[in-house]
């Protein structure tokens, strides 16, 4: 699909898209080509995605002002994340195709994922629990406020 938003697959990224409640939908950043949402299963406080307002799979079927955004915003968000949660380092990355591990194969989105010294511990690992230090909602509000200043 090569379309603005609305995929009609029931892709909760072109949802959060034509959503008119950033607040509701976890978008914390929108730009021209493309928008920042909160991850609603993180793997630590703060993982983001980046994605393309248009639903696409991959990074070809961007134009190069929407690749180009797709950076920016990546990079900016990594400040922003910085700024605001003080991680020691991020991993970021896309997975594209199912086979590629993309569980949104169709539309495709940038991981921005902050990083602790020890967060990965016994929770993860043997409970198969992962347990953040605040709700999304609070995180969500503090990025959004950061990416507003």
């Amino acid at each position: 699909m090569d379309k603005v938003g609305g995929s009609g697959e029931g892709c909760f990224l072109c949802d959060a898209f034509e959503s008119n409640d950033d607040v509701a939908r976890f978008v914390v950043f929108r730009g021209a080509t493309g928008f920042v949402i909160m991850n609603a299963y993180p793997y630590n406080t703060g993982h983001v995605m980046v994605a393309p307002n248009r639903h696409v799979a991959g990074l070809s079927e961007l134009d190069a002002a929407e690749r180009g955004e797709l950076m920016e915003v990546t990079n900016h968000t990594i400040e922003v994340i910085s700024e605001v949660l003080n991680p020691e380092g991020f991993n970021t990355g896309m997975n594209l195709g199912r086979v590629g591990g993309a569980g949104v194969p169709g539309h495709l989105h940038m991981h921005v994922v902050p990083r602790w010294v020890g967060d990965t511990n016994f929770m993860p690992v043997i409970g198969e629990t992962k347990v953040l230090p605040e709700l999304l909602e609070e995180t969500a509000a503090k990025l959004r406020t950061a990416f507003l200043g």
